[in-house]
């Protein structure tokens, strides 16, 4: 059973993986806002149990037993965060720190009861797609609003960034999943793309904002 700082190296491993299924120490020792050394020496450990492959200086890589435990983590993480918004009322923005400490739980009957009570959901507040119990997880096929060209109506469906921040700035411009986008016009200038929605006529999202949102095209 990983401790819950092994538990953390593997889904930063799960999340910064590139899809080669690597990740750098440095990439590694920077999520984690520890030191390269303090990185590498956990990663020798990880590699001791068998949940990474890794040779020095090269990226590390997590095993198929590694890559599971990694995606149970994950899968309690997103579980956690959805029954949050839709069994106690927080706001998407305010479940990640709460989901941070009880995704370190091991009592798999509990997260099977979590699911279950919420309806075997998908994906998480955020969009996110939520591994089953067996750590496999489900692909979806979204697109950036940012690539998104005018005339095109399409549907809010997930994020790339979901912290706190960025959330609040959605809730301001009352942008939620499963919204309905209009894209009106993109400006040349600066890449940022006006869109309407719900009651909004006219609203101007700036590149970086609209890079994070991804969308499934409608029409």
């Amino acid at each position: 059973m990983a401790s819950y700082t092994e538990e953390n190296y593997l889904k930063a491993l799960y999340n910064l993986a590139n899809p080669q299924g690597e990740v750098s120490i440095s990439d590694l020792a920077n999520s984690l806002n520890v030191s390269m050394p303090t990185a590498n020496s956990m990663v020798k450990g990880l590699q001791k149990s068998d949940l990474v492959l890794y040779e020095k200086y090269k990226p590390v890589t997590l095993t198929p037993k590694g890559k599971k435990e990694a995606a149970l983590v994950v899968r309690k993480h997103r579980l956690t965060e959805m029954f949050l918004v839709k069994k106690m009322g927080f706001g998407w923005e305010e479940v990640h720190e709460v989901a941070e400490q009880i995704e370190h739980i091991h009592a798999p009957k509990f997260f099977e009861r979590m699911d279950e009570m919420l309806g075997h959901p998908t994906i998480d507040p955020h969009g996110s797609p939520i591994p089953d119990n067996q750590g496999r997880m489900q692909e979806f096929s979204y697109v950036p609003l940012s690539t998104c060209k005018p005339g095109q109506s399409v549907q809010l469906t997930a994020l790339t960034n979901s912290s706190t921040e960025f959330l609040e700035f959605l809730n301001s411009r009352k942008l939620a999943l499963g919204t309905e986008l209009r894209i009106l016009s993109r400006e040349a200038y600066d890449l940022s793309v006006v869109v309407s929605y719900d009651s909004h006529a006219q609203e101007t999202l700036s590149e970086k904002v609209s890079e994070r949102l991804l969308v499934r095209i409608l029409e």
